[in-house]
Parts: structure tokens; C-alpha cells; sequence
């Protein structure tokens, strides 16, 4: 986990970090690091450890949250589902969304960008500290634990894909749910587009929004119905 603001997240998550690195510079922005292993490196050494292009001179060894699948359908369920998604910044910030907007957690389906990319950690901001997901599920396993929860399946696709498409404000999203936004070229796999009903956002001038975009309006649109009831 990589700058000040991670670490500070991982801290306040509750997360175990097992080791900080932090250059000569950054050693007065470091927050409490009670019990914690600290090393401190010459500025021009860690930045060349460092996976960005101008780093805050801090690194963080945290150790991963572990999570059971009935956690993801605990309450009124809400399960973001990314399908093949490559881009670690689009996956991370859709995890961020999904924190902001109450979802129960994240699924990344097997040939989704990993969740422990450092980019997409970066990206969801601390958030996958705290929402719940799986990792490389294959689609059969996550298709029977949607049944077994009695989850309704929502395909997210762009407005024209077809007639049987339904705008996102007229589906029920009050009753537990998954949201499944798709790889950023090809979409939602026809997998889940033959077990899900498809949904769209309506758009002016242009046919499709950036995935993490997408996901951030459909996720809204679901809290704001669940508020309402």
C-alpha cells in the first residue's frame, strides 16, 4: 500500500500492516506506528522501489482482509460483480463507488484486474480495507451463489444494445441484487447476459460511460431506491 493516505486507511481499518518503508522526508508525515516495523530509506531509494512516478516516500506491507462469501449477502444484499475488467483504476474505483453508495461488497470474476494491484488500491482509496469481495470466482460458482441468495442479476449495457433493455430507474433494485459491469471493450459476458436482466443508463449524444462511471450511476440509483423504501 503505497502514499500516506493507504496507510493511514489500512490503520484506521483495522487492517494488520507488517512493515512501513518511508524516506528520510516522509518520516515527519507518518501517523502512529505503534508495534509496527519501520524502516527508513534515502529518499532516492525509495523511490526506485516505488511503483509510482513521483512517490510520498511511503510504503506499507499490509496484510490483506480475508472474507467469506456470506459476508457479500449479509443484510439486503448489493453485490457489484466486474466481469474481465482490465483496467486496475476502473476495478479500484468501483470498489470506492461501491463503499459510497452502501453495496455489501465486490466480486472480481476470474480475468478481472486483481484487487491487489497496487493500482487498484490506490484507486478505490483505501476502500477495499473494508468492502467485502472475492477474488478470481469463476462465473459457474458465483451463478450458483446468486441462486442459492436469491439474488436478481442486472447487466448493465449501453442503451442501445437492444429492445429488451430496461432504463436503470425502472428496474427494482430495492430487493437483494448484483450489478454487473462488464470488461471495457467487449461489455457483459453473454454468459450473464442470457441469466440477467439487462439495464441501461440513459445517455444523450453518446452510446456508452466509462465502466467505473457506469457503475457509480447504477450503484447511486440503487441506494437512492433503497432510501426511498
Amino acid at each position: 500500500a503505497e502514499t500516506v493516505h493507504l496507510l493511514e486507511e489500512a490503520l484506521r481499518s483495522g487492517c494488520r500492516v507488517r512493515q512501513v518503508l518511508a524516506a528520510e522526508s516522509a518520516r515527519e508525515q507518518l501517523p502512529p506506528l505503534d508495534g509496527i516495523k519501520l524502516a527508513i530509506l534515502p529518499d532516492g531509494l525509495l523511490q526506485k522501489i516505488s511503483g509510482t512516478e513521483t512517490s510520498q516516500g511511503v510504503l506499507a506491507l499490509v496484510e490483506p482482509p480475508e472474507w467469506k462469501q456470506e459476508q457479500l449477502f449479509a443484510g439486503r444484499a448489493l453485490v457489484v460483480v466486474l466481469d474481465g475488467l482490465q483496467d486496475p483504476g476502473n476495478a479500484g474505483a468501483i470498489v470506492r463507488a461501491a463503499e459510497a453508495f452502501g453495496a455489501s461488497g465486490a466480486i472480481f470474476l476470474k480475468g478481472t484486474a486483481s484487487p491487489f494491484n497496487p493500482k487498484t488500491l490506490r484507486a478505490s482509496a483505501g476502500s477495499l480495507f473494508r468492502v467485502p469481495f472475492l477474488y478470481g470466482m469463476d462465473p459457474a460458482l458465483a451463478h450458483a451463489a446468486f441462486h442459492e441468495h436469491r439474488t436478481a442479476l442486472y447487466a448493465a449495457v449501453p442503451a442501445r444494445a437492444g429492445a429488451d433493455v430496461r432504463a436503470v430507474a425502472d428496474a427494482d433494485l430495492t430487493t437483494p441484487c448484483a450489478l454487473i459491469i462488464g470488461n471495457e471493450g467487449r461489455g457483459v459476458g453473454s454468459e450473464w447476459r442470457r441469466v440477467a436482466e439487462s439495464v441501461s443508463i440513459p445517455t444523450v449524444a453518446v452510446e456508452s460511460l466509462n465502466a467505473a462511471m457506469a457503475a457509480g450511476i447504477l450503484l447511486y440509483e440503487a441506494r437512492r431506491q433503497r432510501s426511498q423504501r
